[in-house]
């Protein structure tokens, strides 16, 4: 029994021991782990909005989207027995891509067409002998009827027998896949999303002053963000006709993907114009830029907080973004430091 004491008492002082060690150990690694204070000040460099002056060649940014991106559905109903396709794939239009089970489809077929060679014999006997007034001319009628309700039932067959094929309703790259091998299928159900980059719509946002500078079928020539100074051609070919709150017009170039420099879906462009004069008005500094050109926002120190503003921004050099609404010349604005930044933090202006 004094054995058994012995052991458990052991057995406890170990535990406590262990406990005690890796109580240790914890407190050393978060000695070791700095961890910075929200509170502290982030040291940035800002500037307030400046009157800054466009020249003749004029920069309206925006965002480059697909031509055709569509999810490719079903007509038919029954089980997925072929995929053709994967992810990244490129299909040209009327290109299959997919197929459902059509066994019992070519069987109803079979057993019409049979009917029908059936009935067709029997249209071209009552024929026969309606003419030599054996038999009635309801009779006849009723063979011929059934001759013309099975060839309808033939086509209708037919068309559903075309619909277990999937095919592209257009030339793309199978960007999403919907659906696996033997998954059951209804009319609708979305197989593969389909993404044409051939062309791509560009779409920017344009200040009334400037509007009338753009007219539909006009050339323009683009920029992407990620090729510099590449240019691609694009036409103009839809301008909107209401402006929004900010008295900003969408306007829609169609641009030409090329072989050798991809664009993709999602990049950031731009639209060049050649303007008859400069134009003069309040810019801020692009790197000061957070987010999307589409959606621009910067970081204005306010009581010593850094607040994650949005404006409307109008033209663009390559340097300097126009401001049309959301800024004053009497904000400060984040220019270098804002990788740190997150909304409300606080930050004290580099002398």
């Amino acid at each position: 029994m004094k054995r058994v004491i012995t052991v458990s008492a052991i057995v406890v002082v170990l535990i406590i021991l262990t406990a005690i060690k890796l109580s240790s150990n914890k407190q050393a690694v978060e000695d070791k782990l700095y961890i910075r204070d929200s509170t502290e000040a982030i040291l940035v460099a800002a500037s307030s909005p400046q009157m800054h002056t466009f020249e003749k060649s004029l920069s309206f940014l925006g965002v480059f989207d697909a031509l055709h991106q569509n999810n490719v559905a079903s007509d038919g109903s029954g089980k997925l027995v072929k995929l053709f396709v994967e992810e990244g794939d490129f299909v040209n239009v009327g290109q299959t891509i997919a197929k459902l089970d059509d066994e019992m489809v070519q069987l109803q077929i079979q057993n019409v067409q049979l009917n029908i060679e059936q009935l067709k014999n029997d249209n071209a006997r009552f024929s026969a002998l309606k003419k030599e007034n054996v038999v009635s001319n309801v009779e006849a009628e009723k063979v011929e009827l059934g001759l013309k309700s099975a060839e309808v039932q033939l086509k209708q067959l037919q068309k559903q027998l075309r619909s277990t094929s999937i095919v592209a309703p257009f030339s793309g790259v199978v960007s999403k896949k919907m659906v696996d091998l033997g998954s059951m299928v209804m009319p609708g159900t979305p197989i593969v999303e389909l993404t044409d980059v051939s062309s791509l719509k560009l779409t920017v946002s344009v200040p009334e002053r400037d509007v009338l500078k753009f007219n539909k079928g006009q050339k323009v020539v683009a920029k992407a963000d990620v090729y510099g100074d590449l240019d691609f051609n694009g036409t103009i070919t839809n301008i909107a006709v209401q402006a929004d709150a900010s008295h900003n017009f969408k306007v829609q170039s169609t641009v030409r993907n090329t072989y050798q420099n991809k664009l993709m879906a999602g990049m950031y462009g731009s639209v060049l114009l050649s303007n008859s004069k400069s134009t003069t008005v309040l810019s801020v500094p692009r790197k000061a830029l957070i987010g999307s050109s589409k959606s621009p926002k910067v970081y204005v120190v306010r009581n010593g907080k850094a607040r994650l503003v949005s404006f409307n921004a109008g033209t663009s050099d390559g340097e300097f973004i126009e401001i049309v609404y959301g800024l004053s010349v009497n904000d400060r604005i984040v220019i270098k430091g804002q990788v740190n930044l997150q909304d409300n933090s606080n930050v004290k202006i580099a002398k």
